[in-house]
């Protein structure tokens, strides 16, 4: 009976160890794609004329989000309503990618695949045009 207690405990060590080496693999790939967003986005910012560094400030960033896709500031106050929030979200999302020359596809690819679609936007050759495209 004790030879079968410590065959299970030498399992139960074994199983953290290897949740703890799963958990700290997640970790690091959850910051690298962190990184990844903040320098995209502070590039997409630049691209735009705007102070790259507010990529890192909560708030300030939605903000600089809203003049790059051309909204007005207010709209800002629009985020803290619950559900009206997602509807902005959207709407700015699509006037971001309008404002750098994509279309409707890129615009989905923002708001489905941001950690793909945004850094391809940042350092992609898309360029900001302050007024949207005039349609042919």
């Amino acid at each position: 009976m004790e030879e079968q207690t410590e065959v299970v405990l030498a399992m139960d060590e074994q199983m953290a160890s290897s949740a703890g080496a799963v958990a700290g693999g997640v970790m690091f790939v959850y910051f690298a794609i962190l990184i990844l967003m903040i320098i995209a986005l502070w590039k997409v910012f630049s691209k735009a004329g705007q102070p790259g560094w507010a990529a890192i400030i909560p708030i300030f960033n939605t903000y600089i989000m809203l003049k790059v896709a051309g909204k007005p500031g207010w709209w800002l106050i629009l985020f803290f309503i619950p559900v009206v929030n997602l509807v902005i979200a959207i709407i700015t999302i699509f006037a971001v990618a309008t404002r750098f020359g994509k279309g409707v596809g890129f615009g989905l690819g923002l708001l489905f695949l941001p950690f793909i679609f945004l850094p391809i936007l940042g350092f992609g050759s898309a360029r900001y045009s302050p007024a949207p495209p005039a349609l042919a």
